[in-house]
């Protein structure tokens, strides 16, 4: 099922649209070109779809039963994966061609998978604390309010529920070249506003998408004051000690390009609570 965004016509959103079409169409033609980053779920990780997509002990020993939001994360692999551990799913992402990769797989393998084609800071298609789980690989990249969307989650997050995700690191995209000496060159200023300029170095950058680079107060900060505690955060290594300068696995001996973090939905103030008012006896 698709559920599609509202297009807005005032010129305050003008710019929003813009970079959000792009970005659609960047995605559409890496995922109707065979792009890595559109890759299926094999016959091979579907034998232990929760170790496939768990690497770290983050998940639960089980999620038979739980609602999962994979946020901006169709393409036909992670949707499937969840599918297959007896999870109920929900896809949401901006491209059309990734959603249908999923409903694709997920027919092909027979699941149960709903898709809504959406940005991933506008859930207003989904209800209210609706979510035991949501997991979103590296996508915040693509929009520049990176509070927005973590408010939206925790609106659709249940209490207690789980969110992991995974975000490039502002360092990572500060590079912007290589120079003689092979020393990677930060030529972007820590407090940059606004969409990133296009660079000579484009190891972590896809190809034809408008990116947003986000600060630690902004990826962790924004992550906590919108009602989540983090309890875990690790750097996956991306280095090869054999890779020749140039290479993405060069740079990532240097730099480290991404971040994971579980984090979890802090309980909600309840509205019913009643304070006692003491009283001498």
């Amino acid at each position: 099922m698709f559920v599609r965004a509202a297009v807005f016509k005032s010129p305050s959103i003008a710019f929003l649209m813009s970079y959000l079409h792009q970005n659609k169409a960047a995605w559409n033609h890496l995922a109707d070109t065979g792009s890595q980053f559109a890759n299926v779920a094999t016959d091979e990780e579907l034998r232990e779809p929760l170790k496939t997509l768990d690497g770290r002990g983050w998940l639960p020993t089980t999620v038979k039963g739980l609602d999962v939001l994979c946020l901006a994360g169709g393409g036909g692999w992670q949707s499937v994966l969840y599918a297959a551990a007896g999870a109920r799913v929900t896809v949401v992402d901006l491209s059309p061609s990734m959603l249908r990769l999923d409903e694709r797989e997920a027919k092909r393998r027979g699941f149960q998978v709903r898709t809504i084609e959406a940005s991933m800071d506008d859930l207003s298609a989904l209800e209210e604390q609706s979510f035991d789980i949501v997991h979103q690989p590296v996508s915040t990249c693509y929009v520049a309010d990176i509070g927005k969307v973590y408010r939206e989650i925790a609106r659709v997050l249940r209490d207690d529920g789980l969110y992991i995700s995974q975000h490039k690191q502002p360092t990572s995209l500060q590079i912007v070249r290589r120079d003689q000496r092979d020393n990677y060159v930060i030529g972007i200023e820590y407090y940059h506003t606004g969409a990133l300029p296009p660079t000579a170095d484009t190891s972590y950058r896809e190809s034809g998408t408008v990116e947003y680079m986000h600060r630690w107060d902004q990826l962790v900060g924004e992550l906590c004051r919108s009602g989540f505690v983090l309890e875990d955060l690790r750097e996956p290594y991306r280095g090869d000690p054999a890779a020749p300068a140039g290479h993405f696995k060069h740079r990532g001996r240097y730099v480290a390009p991404y971040v994971r973090m579980k984090a979890r939905r802090a309980r909600r103030a309840s509205s019913t609570a009643v304070t006692k008012l003491w009283t001498p006896e």
